[in-house]
């Protein structure tokens, strides 16, 4: 069978289902009531109840410092258990301080805070970490996580994005500045409906751009691409924001929670206007003088490319002639053809042909002569070093817009976009009921209905769902465990009451995340020893109770952050297009073709850049930095809600013998000999500070000693920066 009859068969296939697609559409879906009754008995699924505000338990015990210690008092004491010991305040301000700000106490703050007697010491500490632009940072980091951010598109290609790293940007100072959630929520569903001209609003819509697209050249299916932006887009509201996994009805009615197919495609009716634009934010002066600038940058490059193509032509015309040969006939003679003599089919061949004969770069690069090679690298080595001076692109917002006509929106028979069903009207999940929010059917309005019944205080899920992300992300595990399933599937709240108060507690402060954020730092079940107790364990073991803090390893980005930081070397440089660092060389060849002499991935032309912080570094979807991935850094391909904790070998690779961690203890060498000179016992003291914010103990002082006599001092400080104590938080 030639190739020409599998693709005439295999478009006859698709006409024939298109067409019982077809035969199978209806008007509008009639089914609604019928839904409505499936419904309706199991609204009563503890996450669709709106939340109430329970009484708090009354205790006359010191160890109850805030609401959050009363509940959780009590489920102890039901269960005949009782809190661990408070953390000594050196490990303390250890804790909190790489909690909230991503970074370790420095010396000085350290013993501030151990000097400080007075009874608010610890409060006051919180609050000015809380006031740090390092704690927008750090929240940050673990909302990018749950918003699946990249700076690239992922799959094959996995294109950069330009523009997306405003977003990125939004969403620190967002958590730094302490944007109520609910605005939170309204600029990043409907930013430029809800605030048209507000540039920070339209940049917050990225959030819908956030997620992986599938983008590849060819001819290709515009129907099926526009449908899977529509399920990213429709996955990621629902898992997100409402903590469903509302996905698993896109082919049918959900197994397991009360969604039927019906309901998921009104949900993404709401969001089917909603069209991926870029937008330019920049004055009119400024896209001007950028224009400007691009055009003197293309001068620079263009004497250098014409000498490259020149070097290259001959080789290109030889690679081309001996594809030529190997051409099938018809192609050949559908190429030979005047474009204007071509038929349909000739065109299509003469394109085929063309991309038959199109010389890729790597197989001119095999055939060039060594001599002639060199050059050409050295002519690029020269573009490289040019393409620093290239003007950043003309400030430019990666958001939505709505589109100029409405699509109807269909069920689609097992999630095909080639077998439409009945239409549905926008609307929401028909399990929330109670909230007095309209959908609009026109093609604006969409987005902004969708955020602010998303934003309702009446909302049964919207505040749960939040203050339960905040509670995992500082002590170990949600009160429900699954952070993006509330669903029947999803884990059953530990501690229902307190959960309900937190959400409605939540409300009540005007939405603010550090208020709740605040309130679980500074309760007494936060301060609790990590270490363990078999007694307590053998009715416990889960730690399901809270009486002692979760013992949690640093994420792989606060990890780096952290070596940078004791060894004085990181840059707090905030927000900016993303840094690419130097990547180990045999991870280069393996991803960019071994041998290739041009630079695939350029660093930035500045080192001290490369000492940013790892919320900074390109997030490559693709290609991860093996530290980062290692540390188990989500590939950002769906949403996480909570990282995952691996342990597996090379991670001791990565700290021992990476060049990044070797790098990294011979600075921290190098700050421990600038600060102490060759006094042996300050440079101990001085390292355990640093990393530890502690001075050793006797034992660990004459350990250090004895090894520093046979050994350089970047191996002692390379030893310390492997301790669990560094790698863990207190």
């Amino acid at each position: 069978m030639t190739l020409s009859t599998v693709r005439r068969t295999t478009l006859f296939i698709v006409v024939l289902l298109a067409a019982a697609a077809a035969a199978l559409a209806v008007d509008r879906y009639k089914d609604d009531a019928k839904d409505d009754a499936w419904v309706a008995p199991r609204r009563n699924f503890w996450a669709f109840r709106k939340p109430t505000r329970p009484e708090v338990p009354q205790h006359h015990n010191a160890w109850v410092r805030n609401p959050i210690d009363a509940f959780l008092l009590s489920a102890m004491q039901s269960k005949k258990l009782t809190p661990s010991a408070g953390l000594e305040k050196e490990k303390l301000i250890r804790r909190v301080t790489l909690d909230l700000t991503g970074l370790p106490p420095t010396p000085g703050e350290v013993d501030l805070f151990v000097a400080d007697a007075s009874p608010d010491a610890y409060e006051k500490l919180v609050d000015r970490l809380m006031r740090s632009p390092h704690y927008g940072e750090r929240l940050g980091l673990r909302w990018l996580d749950i918003a699946r951010y990249a700076d690239t598109n992922g799959f094959e290609q996995d294109a950069e994005r330009p523009h997306a790293w405003r977003y990125r940007d939004y969403v620190v100072r967002a958590f730094q500045n302490d944007k109520p959630y609910d605005l939170f929520i309204q600029e990043q569903i409907a930013g430029d409906e809800l605030f048209p001209g507000n540039n920070e609003a339209l940049i917050a819509t990225g959030f819908h751009r956030a997620g992986p697209i599938h983008i590849v050249g060819g001819n290709q299916d515009q129907e099926m691409n526009r449908q899977e932006v529509l399920t990213e887009m429709t996955t990621a509201v629902s898992n997100v924001f409402l903590g469903l996994t509302m996905q698993c009805a896109r082919c049918h009615n959900h197994k397991f929670d009360p969604i039927p197919q019906s309901d998921y495609y009104k949900l993404q009716a709401l969001l089917a206007t909603t069209d991926l634009k870029d937008k330019v934010i920049a004055a009119e002066a400024e896209q001007k003088a950028h224009e400007a600038a691009v055009a003197a940058y293309k001068a620079r490059l263009k004497p250098i490319e014409d000498q490259i193509k020149e070097i290259e032509k001959p080789y290109r015309e030889q690679l081309r002639a001996e594809k030529y040969k190997t051409l099938e006939g018809p192609f050949r003679a559908a190429l030979e053809l005047p474009k204007d003599k071509r038929d349909k089919e000739q065109q299509r061949m003469a394109r085929e042909a063309e991309a038959q004969l199109k010389v890729s770069w790597d197989e001119v690069l095999a055939v060039l002569p060594a001599d002639v090679k060199a050059r050409r690298a050295g002519l690029r080595r020269q573009l490289h070093k040019l393409a620093y001076t290239q003007p950043a692109p003309v400030r430019t917002a990666f958001a939505v817009t709505n589109m100029e006509k409405a699509a109807e929106t269909h069920i689609l028979k097992v999630g095909d976009h080639r077998m439409k069903l009945a239409t549905v009207e926008p609307g929401f999940p028909r399990v929330i009921s109670g909230l007095d929010v309209p959908a609009p059917t026109g093609v604006s309005g969409r987005r902004a209905a969708l955020a602010k019944w998303l934003s309702s205080k009446e909302h049964p899920l919207t505040a749960r769902v939040m203050v339960n992300r905040i509670w995992a992300f500082r002590m170990g595990s949600g009160l429900v465990k699954t952070g993006n399933d509330f669903g029947a599937l999803g884990s059953r709240p530990s501690h229902p009451q307190l959960l309900d108060w937190l959400a409605t507690e939540f409300m009540a402060q005007g939405w603010s995340v550090k208020a709740i954020d605040r309130l679980i730092v500074t309760s007494s079940a936060y301060r609790q020893a990590t270490a363990d107790d078999k007694a307590k364990s053998a009715m416990d073991g889960e730690n399901k109770y809270y009486w002692r803090m979760n013992r949690r390893r640093l994420d792989g980005e606060i990890l780096r952050d952290a070596m940078l930081a004791v060894n004085g070397h990181l840059n707090t440089k905030m927000g900016g297009r993303p840094i690419k660092v130097p990547i180990e060389p045999e991870i280069y060849d393996i991803i960019f073709t071994e041998g290739e002499p041009d630079n695939l991935w350029p660093v930035d032309e500045d080192p001290r850049q490369y000492d940013r912080r790892s919320i900074y570094l390109l997030n490559k979807r693709t290609v991860r930095l093996p530290m980062l991935q290692n540390f188990d850094q989500p590939d950002a391909m769906s949403s996480c809600p909570v990282r995952p904790v691996s342990t597996h070998a090379l991670q001791a690779l990565s700290l021992m013998n990476s060049d990044f961690a070797v790098e990294q203890a011979q600075r921290f060498a190098g700050r421990l000999t600038r600060e102490c000179s060759a006094d042996r016992g300050c440079q101990v003291r001085r390292a355990y500070k640093l990393a530890l914010a502690r001075l050793p103990r006797g034992v660990e002082m004459t350990m250090a000693q004895e090894f520093l006599k046979g050994a350089p001092l970047e191996d002692f400080a390379l030893a310390l920066l492997n301790r669990n104590e560094f790698v863990y938080i207190p």
